[in-house]
């Protein structure tokens, strides 16, 4: 019952075999100590480690190690024959463990590293994997955005490409009227799966006779591993969905469209990583991505890997990280360079403009950039220009202007990182960016606690949560960083939770990335750190909302234009009690089980607290 947690049965088997003190009362000692350290978290988790220390007496026993190996079994390679060549030369000896025999020669020379790296590293740690089951399902994309992996890919396509096709690769008609020759795929990339379960729980569409069997079913994976490899080559080789097909507004559309992070390192059922999913298949092409140091920059851009990836037109996002106390004015740095670089574009476009074709020149500077075929127009206008400039041969400004031409394609830069940085560490940072009036934009990954560095408090921290240095329950409320940044006026501010609903979350992230200034989203992002089966995280995100805790809402300047206020509550009134959320989770139980008295005192001024901040909201 343990699951990947090995300590306590590692403790028991060293105690056991090296004889530092008598069998007996070693095992006694640890048995007392798993009681000391595990009490709080209740009488379960303590009898399910005792259960591991018997157990793992049992099973201990002597493996002999032969004289001479005599198998003749063969480790496949670390990568195939088909990877890059720098994934190969320098990735691979890193993921077999020699990259100290690496010489300095092999690293880049300028320090940066390719993307989608991750695609190559098979970690094969799921036992079971989702299987889909065709006539089930609704085709609503539930599924995909949910996945913190980005193993569920998406893809529709004419009838006819189902050539030399797999026998278990399965298809269904687009259930869309007017596309008869059009098939609908699902493809579950399993060797990336972490085996979590969250599509499971999600997926709204189940058999008529038993609810709990879903258009996607968990199964053992090594049955189908082998066919799903010829499954996952076949998807690869149909085309990626254009873009100006994709229904931008809804997240039906939106998983057509392709991931450009995908298959990091991030725990099993992250709470974060969907967030940066979608936001790398709405604007990853264009981004550059300040990432704040924390669990976000541990699975975004530690070697051998990184989740970030670019399309088949070899545009993705830049991604640097940058420390906690500095990264917002770094993300600024972004922002400030991007737009010296179009208003150099801009000069010199103008400059050659006789040479160019004055329209086109005009055109191109007049454009507005918006919308996804905005963007297609101009990127073809910015091809168009391209060529002509490099008609000009050494023209004077000619070669300048081919090296900033592509800043005429509106930039997106995004600052991303925890509450950590957010709220406590890189606050003023952050306010000194948002106070700016630039147009960036921000994403606060909101674990509510230090989750990368062992699950310390922080401002976002809420009352009564237990966590490191606040073991006794936190005694105040988390600091209200919407409402800081909404006293501003004209800063983008949305609190979102995708569990809760994901249609909202897709569209604050497109407002939020329109709006022509600074915008901040608050993104609920559930945590191992608050002590449940992340199978249901986006479950007990629907709880935090129903609960109003985590309301959610939108404060968007925009609508000031159309005369209208500019703040949405999105969500309705609570519908639930602030218990049925909190008791799910073991940083609020945790201290029921420990000092009950307190526990319900803080719970009862826990949701006070609630019904006040809703109403304050409602007021808005």
């Amino acid at each position: 019952g343990l699951g990947g947690r090995i300590n306590t049965v590692l403790q028991t088997c060293f105690f056991a075999l090296s004889g530092v003190l008598p069998r007996d009362e070693a095992i006694r000692r640890i048995k007392a100590m798993i009681t000391h350290s595990y009490a709080e978290k209740g009488a379960v988790v303590v009898a399910q480690n005792n259960a591991a220390v018997d157990q793992a007496l049992a099973e201990l026993h002597e493996v002999i190690i032969p004289a001479i190996a005599t198998s003749v079994l063969e480790r496949p390679p670390i990568v195939p024959a088909t990877a890059p060549a720098f994934v190969k030369r320098v990735t691979a000896a890193i993921m077999a463990g020699h990259g100290d025999a690496l010489p300095v020669s092999a690293m880049p020379v300028d320090g940066t590293f390719p993307l989608g790296t991750a695609a190559w590293e098979k970690r094969n740690i799921a036992e079971d994997v989702p299987i889909w089951e065709t006539d089930l399902c609704i085709q609503c994309g539930q599924c995909s955005i949910a996945c913190p992996h980005s193993v569920i890919c998406a893809r529709f396509f004419d009838v006819a490409r189902l050539v030399d096709v797999p026998e278990t690769f399965k298809t269904a008609p687009v259930n869309a009227r007017g596309y008869p020759d059009t098939r609908f795929t699902l493809q579950f990339y399993v060797e990336d799966c972490t085996g979590c379960g969250l599509c499971v729980e999600v997926c709204p569409a189940h058999a008529v006779d038993d609810p709990n069997h879903r258009a996607i079913n968990m199964a053992p994976k090594a049955p189908v591993l082998v066919s799903e490899r010829a499954n996952i080559a076949f998807f690869e080789t149909l085309p990626v969905n254009d873009r100006a097909l994709v229904d931008f507004a809804d997240v039906r559309g939106v998983q057509f469209l392709e991931p450009l992070f995908e298959f990091s390192g991030a725990c099993g059922g992250c709470g974060e990583t969907p967030y940066l999913r979608l936001l790398s298949q709405l604007f990853g092409d264009r981004a550059q991505i300040a990432n704040a140091t924390g669990c976000s920059s541990i699975y975004g851009g530690s070697l051998p890997v990184t989740p970030w990836a670019t399309d088949k037109a070899g545009r993705g996002p830049a991604w640097s990280n940058s420390l906690f106390e500095d990264n917002a004015e770094f993300g600024l740095g972004f922002r400030l360079a991007a737009d010296m670089h179009l208003a150099l574009a801009v000069r010199l476009l103008r400059d050659l403009a006789p040479s160019l074709g004055a329209d086109l020149v005009e055109a191109a500077i007049a454009a507005p950039q918006i919308r996804e075929s905005e963007i297609v127009a101009q990127r073809q206008r910015v091809a168009a220009l391209r060529a002509r400039v490099t008609a000009l041969g050494d023209a004077p400004g000619a070669r300048d202007l081919l090296s900033v031409l592509d800043h005429m394609v509106r930039r997106s830069i995004w600052l991303v990182g925890g509450d950590g940085w957010a709220y406590d560490i890189g606050f003023g940072g952050l306010d000194h960016v948002l106070a700016s009036g630039r147009d960036v934009n921000v994403l606060v990954l909101d674990t509510e606690v230090y989750s990368n560095t062992g699950g310390q408090a922080s401002k976002a921290t809420p009352l009564g949560a237990v966590a490191k240095f606040a073991a006794a329950g936190k005694r105040t409320a988390r600091k209200d960083l919407a409402l800081q940044a909404i006293a501003y006026g004209n800063v983008y501010v949305a609190q979102v939770a995708m569990g809760a609903n994901p249609q909202h979350t897709l569209l604050a992230m497109r407002e939020a990335e329109a709006w022509p200034g600074p915008s901040l989203i608050l993104a609920y992002s559930h945590c191992i750190a608050h002590g449940y089966d992340l199978r249901y995280g986006m479950k007990q995100q629907d709880l935090a909302t129903a609960s109003g805790y985590w309301p959610l809402f939108r404060f968007n300047p925009a609508m000031r234009r159309a005369g209208e206020a500019p703040f949405r509550l999105d969500s309705p009134r609570p519908s639930i009690p602030l218990k049925d959320y909190a008791y799910n989770e073991l940083r609020y139980r945790s201290l029921a089980a420990s000092r009950p008295e307190e526990a319900a005192a803080l719970l009862a001024q826990a949701g006070t607290a609630v019904m006040e901040k809703y109403a304050q909201y409602e007021a808005l």
